[in-house]
């Protein structure tokens, strides 16, 4: 057996013919996610005192949910694929309709949403995960039997 570094690129039939590569990469995304997203959300939620505003509980609730969720995304990526998808439509939502009225404004710099942009921009991590193709032909023309 020989070491060939190009099979990564290879479609898997285990994987129901998407890239090795892809499926690498999901599990990046979803390892980066339960242990970097999982210690912030849950240490802050373990940690809060006092009572809650109800939109930034429900804020750090949906991102330890996530982060959990995430844990079943390392070992079935393609199945977990529907919790990327949203975090990828929430994230870039929040930067057109938040982020980039402010930084047009010049006004990003300094402001409240300066900290959320900074930790949204990572979202083009999950996008080049995606195996597009796999989403596009299981999800919305149903040429795939979705995993």
């Amino acid at each position: 057996m020989s070491f060939n570094p190009l099979a990564i690129f290879h479609r898997d039939d285990r994987y129901e013919g998407v890239r090795n590569i892809h499926i690498y990469l999901l599990r990046l995304v979803f390892v980066l996610m339960f242990f970097v997203l999982g210690k912030d959300a849950w240490t802050h939620i373990f940690s809060h005192r006092g009572s809650w505003d109800p939109r930034d509980a429900m804020a750090w609730c949906v991102w330890a949910a996530f982060a959990t969720l995430a844990g079943l995304g390392i070992f079935r990526p393609l199945r977990m694929l529907p919790i990327l998808l949203l975090e990828i439509f929430y994230k870039v939502l929040w930067l057109i309709v938040v982020a980039y009225p402010l930084w047009s404004a010049g006004t990003l710099a300094g402001s409240s949403a300066e900290g959320t942009t900074s930790a949204f921009l990572w979202v083009f991590l999950p996008i080049v995960a995606v195996p597009w193709g796999y989403v596009f032909g299981s999800y919305f023309f149903g040429l795939k039997k979705p995993n």
